[in-house]
């Protein structure tokens, strides 16, 4: 076997690469945009959100990294070639795809006035349920399935990251949805199934990419805390070894690691960053 001996940190380098990061403005897209970007990636913000995505971008290129924002319905395959076509016609190469974009449920406050109760299974709409599956599973499916061409166009190389979540490993413990003096809100059972519909996507292609340099492997996070009320938080925090909440830039470091050469003999597997939340 030849020896192809590199220094970590140029194991870490992304110099030269392109990263496409569906998502781009959320949360943990943002983050891992800008990751990416500071490792030497040229970074593509992909988002249905016109204006968020280009927020992004231009900060990213504000702060003298390459990136560019491509609008993308990502459900619509028309929408999703096209975003393929901008990507290859003003850099040549796609190396790196995270698919982030999902839809997360958020509390709805004026639910119980309607008559609703959030995130029940007895009750839950049908055209959410469809929602959900469109965007969180058939958009990752219709964005790998246009990303993955000009990687085997490249040489067969490139790596694919899903975020997964914890709920794609464990059922969600509904007591920590539990306010004193409210009623019981839920979450929903489409986050559960979504995310772990992503895990056997990934070793499905995985496996399906044998024999070639393409990866593909999860990320799952655990809660990140973005302003979620004190009940919440330390209800959530009391199941995780680590007793708190995640900070939204301690994926950043699972993130590189898979997208860069650090993982070269990783696929079809999952790195898990929850604080011990599934430890126990």
């Amino acid at each position: 076997m030849m020896s192809n001996q590199q220094s970590i940190q140029q194991k870490f380098d992304l110099t030269g690469r392109v990263a496409v990061v569906t998502g781009g403005p959320g949360l943990l897209g943002t983050e891992f945009c800008r990751t990416l970007a500071e490792a030497g990636a040229a970074v593509v913000v992909v988002d249905i959100n016109a204006e968020a995505a280009q927020n992004v971008s231009a900060d990213l290129n504000q702060k003298g990294y390459p990136a560019m924002a491509a609008p993308t319905d990502i459900t619509r395959p028309e929408s999703v070639n096209a975003m393929v076509e901008a990507v290859l016609k003003a850099y040549g190469r796609l190396d790196i795809l995270v698919n982030s974009a999902a839809l997360d449920p958020k509390f709805d406050p004026d639910a119980f006035a309607r008559g609703i109760t959030p995130g029940k299974f007895e009750e839950y709409p049908l055209d959410q349920w469809n929602q959900a599956l469109n965007v969180n599973l058939t958009g990752m499916f219709l964005v790998t399935q246009a990303c993955v061409k000009p990687m085997l166009a490249q040489g067969k190389k490139g790596s694919i990251i899903n975020i997964c979540s914890t709920y794609g490993l464990n059922g969600p413990d509904q007591r920590i949805y539990r306010r004193e003096g409210m009623p019981q809100t839920y979450k929903p059972v489409y986050y559960t199934v979504t995310k772990a519909g992503v895990l056997g996507f990934t070793k499905y292609l995985a496996a399906y990419y044998m024999e070639t340099e393409i990866r593909v492997n999860a990320l799952t996070p655990g809660g990140v805390f973005n302003q979620h009320n004190e009940v919440f938080v330390k209800n959530y925090s009391a199941k995780t070894i680590l007793g708190r909440m995640a900070r939204k830039d301690e994926m950043n470091g699972a993130l590189l690691f898979l997208a860069s050469d650090a993982s070269s003999y990783m696929t079809g597997n999952n790195v898990v960053v929850d604080g011990g939340w599934t430890a126990w």
